[in-house]
């Protein structure tokens, strides 16, 4: 635990934001749920922040109730005590592996003013964990990244970082060298692309946000006319390029529409309900979109958000969303909250499996704590889906593909599944190509652990 924990202090990241247009909050009692909290610290000592801690999770945490309480004088650090702060899980509820802290430069950075500080390359480290004898694809980059300038390119194959050979950091699950915590950090990495290697070294930058990183008009091999969305977060950055995609999607009738979710780990409960909008209204709109259930001391503070009613919304009673084991919190909630409206269809893998969000808070001393305040249920009251959804069709990525193509094997599958109906036979069963696909994992034997860039949030905003 104290390792996880170390590790999310230093990488995790959450976020804060005001609720959308277009989607209706509604307070049930009290007002909006993260008002409260107590006062800052008295000063910013270890020792009071302690004090600090422990009162905030004794009383907003979901689980302060069944949760250890131990003294804040026994830990030397802030870090240890809130490792020993969490839910060690039972049999209703499995361990909080979701709480963190994150600093609050970079959570004002990220939420507030849409950019974050890095280098931009994401890996493929969940699919090969453990097995350090597999080789380690770049499965996204991050537009106007460090790395996209250097024309790093999905399905890179990664032969060493920093001098380190990829087998050592895949066995001790260490990918901190791709993560930047300043400006101006250099990160070298050998790379093949099955024709040459190249060694490429790049440097940490603040860099925009592009949570809409493409938006298409697209026919399926039936004559079909589909709709395809990759979004990356649900911040609220990207609600301008929803409007602008949904007006495309109208004017060009589309019959579906795809949402490429597999790399998004959440945000904003009223992103998402934004989102899930287009796709329904207006024949939802002012249903419960989702419910967000505090503990019993703030039962008060209990949201109601409900589904807006935005311009060039579809109406539509069938959905396709391409999903993975990143596709977490307020990405699953999307999925959760419109099952009893429309048909879902997931493509993909497995998601993640977290139905509870949080509040973030600033501690007034230089961090902000996303601890879990509630949990999110659907119009019909259906949550806690721990061990996440499973695809309708399952199929595994081949990192070969660039996404948003017709080739590419989650997307493929879908425009097919939007013609027959029934998901093709035994897709994603061997690897195309040079090996860039790897095989989906049984859930039993994923990771949980959060690799660079990549955010798990489900903010109550």
């Amino acid at each position: 635990m104290q390792m996880r924990m170390n590790e999310l202090w230093r990488r995790g990241r959450a976020g804060l934001g005001a609720a959308a247009a277009g989607l209706v909050l509604a307070a049930c009692g009290g007002g909006g749920g993260g008002d409260g909290g107590p006062p800052p610290p008295l000063s910013c000592s270890v020792t009071d922040q302690k004090i600090w801690l422990a009162d905030y999770m004794s009383d907003w945490y979901f689980w302060y109730a069944i949760s250890p309480r131990p003294d804040p004088a026994s830990y030397a650090s802030v870090e240890s005590l809130f490792d020993a702060l969490l839910f060690p899980g039972n049999a209703t509820f499995p361990a909080d592996r979701w709480s963190y802290a994150t600093p609050t430069v970079d959570y004002q950075r990220f939420f507030g003013d849409g950019q974050t500080l890095g280098f931009g390359v994401m890996v493929a480290g969940l699919e090969v964990s453990g097995h350090p004898d597999w080789p380690l694809y770049v499965r996204y980059i991050e537009p106007g990244s460090p790395a996209a300038s250097a024309g790093v390119l999905r399905g890179d194959e990664i032969l060493r970082i920093n001098g380190r050979a990829v087998s050592d950091l895949i066995a001790a699950n260490d990918f901190s060298a791709l993560s930047a915590t300043a400006t101006g950090q250099s990160l070298t990495m050998l790379l093949d692309n099955g024709v040459s290697q190249r060694t490429v070294t790049l440097t940490s930058r603040v860099y925009d946000l592009v949570p809409v990183t493409n938006a298409s008009v697209m026919s399926t091999p039936g004559g079909r006319t589909v709709g395809y969305l990759q979004l990356k977060d649900m911040v609220s950055q990207a609600e301008r390029p929803f409007d602008t995609a949904f007006a495309q999607f109208r004017a060009a009738g589309v019959q579906d529409v795809v949402i490429d979710l597999r790399y998004n780990g959440g945000g904003l409960v009223s992103t998402s309900g934004r989102l899930a909008s287009y796709v329904s209204a207006p024949r939802t709109a002012g249903q419960t979109y989702s419910k967000l259930l505090y503990n019993d001391r703030h039962a008060s503070s209990n949201q109601v958000f409900a589904f807006g009613n935005p311009a060039n919304a579809l109406g539509l009673s069938r959905v396709y969303l391409l999903t993975g084991q990143r596709t977490c919190s307020a990405s699953e909630q999307l999925i959760n909250a419109l099952r009893p409206f429309v048909q879902v269809v997931t493509v993909g893998d497995t998601s993640c499996g977290k139905p509870v969000g949080f509040l973030p808070q600033d501690d007034g001393c230089g961090t902000t704590w996303s601890v879990v305040n509630f949990e999110s249920v659907n119009s019909r009251n259906e949550g806690r889906y721990f061990d996440g959804f499973d695809a309708t069709c399952a199929v595994a990525e081949d990192y070969g593909q660039p996404l948003g193509t017709a080739t590419e094997p989650l997307l493929a599958t879908a425009m097919d599944h939007a013609d027959t109906g029934a998901c093709p036979v035994a897709l994603g069963a061997k690897a195309p190509g040079r090996a860039r696909a790897l095989a989906l994992r049984p859930l039993a034997e994923r990771p949980h652990w959060l690799e660079p860039g990549d955010r798990r949030g489900m903010i109550g905003r």
